[in-house]
């Protein structure tokens, strides 16, 4: 059994893992396994280059492709279109390894132990960083176990509060962000065995939420052809699950709070419960911490005031768990 990580942990397992050892993540489809190393290696000024190797049906794509050469009269392998010509070291991103045609699989075996592809080696300082989803048809032990050996492995499982604090980083819309952090069973897909095999069924993921963010961002009001685009996406018990909290909820953000404290907006807040007053703390905290450098120093004292207003009505309101 592999050892278990979440988003903190793989970074720093990034970090500690040394560019000669390659790197195995298991997890499930959509969890972000993608977009994580990605932000990681870009942020190392390193070039990251995906490979779905379950889509590629020819090898040439990954090895590059046959020529003669005239001097020799030998057959050489053209260096494929990702190769770093400039000798900089990249990070190759193998993405569904177990599903990879047995040709592929044998360049994918010198790649990881020697670093060479059809006669070139890589840039030194270059890194190897492969993926497999996990389920009942992605099994680790499908593969050689030679290639298996190569590989440091960890299963990848991602968690809620991972998902939240990134979410409001990049200003996921706010109904979508207040509703996965009540109800967070429909931010990840079940089990395949939870599932129907017998027709496609689409369950949500976190990709898929992205996506329902950018649909709604601008619609104040979601109307029933929102549902059904919605279940288009993460399907039907997940979108008509938010479409029961977007009829009931009676939301007020964070910003709103910090920025624009109100005696209307304290009404407002009478109408949550605890667990609601407990969700908009979170999402205060992820506010400010995203946005308190960038304040003018007006702002930051109004900002200090507003929360200190909102402290004080908890406390009026005997919400000292709240508080």
């Amino acid at each position: 059994m592999s050892i278990r990580i979440n988003v903190k942990e793989l970074t720093q397992v990034l970090d500690i893992t040394p560019a000669e050892q390659n790197i195995l993540l298991v997890g499930q489809h959509g969890i972000g396994k993608s977009q994580i190393l990605t932000r990681y290696y870009q942020k190392k000024k390193l070039t990251v280059i995906p490979f779905f190797l379950g889509q590629m049906s020819d090898p040439g794509d990954l090895i590059g492709l046959p020529h003669k050469n005239t001097t020799t009269g030998h057959t050489e392998f053209m260096p494929p279109y990702w190769w770093p010509i400039d000798n900089q070291p990249i990070v190759l991103f193998l993405d569904e390894l177990n599903r990879a045609r047995p040709e592929l699989l044998q360049a994918i075996q010198d790649l990881t132990l020697n670093r060479t592809l059809a006669g070139r080696v890589l840039p030194a300082k270059s890194r190897i960083v492969s993926a497999i989803n996990a389920g009942d048809e992605y099994q680790v032990i499908d593969l050689d176990p030679a290639l298996i050996s190569r590989f440091n492995i960890y299963e990848f499982v991602p968690e809620v509060e991972d998902w939240i604090a990134w979410a409001h980083k990049v200003k996921i819309d706010e109904r979508v962000l207040t509703f996965i952090q009540k109800n967070s069973i429909f931010l990840d897909p079940p089990q395949r065995s939870e599932t129907n095999d017998e027709h496609i069924e689409k369950t949500p993921d976190r990709r898929a939420w992205v996506r329902v963010s950018e649909i709604i961002a601008h619609i104040p009001l979601i109307e029933a052809a929102h549902i059904k685009t919605i279940a288009g996406i993460v399907g039907v018990n997940a979108a008509m699950a938010f479409k029961k909290y977007v009829e009931s909820a009676q939301t007020v953000s964070g910003d709103q709070v910090v920025l624009h404290f109100t005696k209307a907006l304290a009404k407002r807040l009478e109408r949550l419960s605890m667990q609601d007053l407990i969700y908009l703390n979170q999402q205060i905290l992820f506010w400010t911490n995203e946005n308190v450098n960038a304040m003018k120093p007006g702002i930051r004292k109004k900002a200090l005031a507003n929360i200190e207003k909102y402290i004080q009505y908890l406390q009026n309101a005997d919400q000292r768990e709240v508080i």
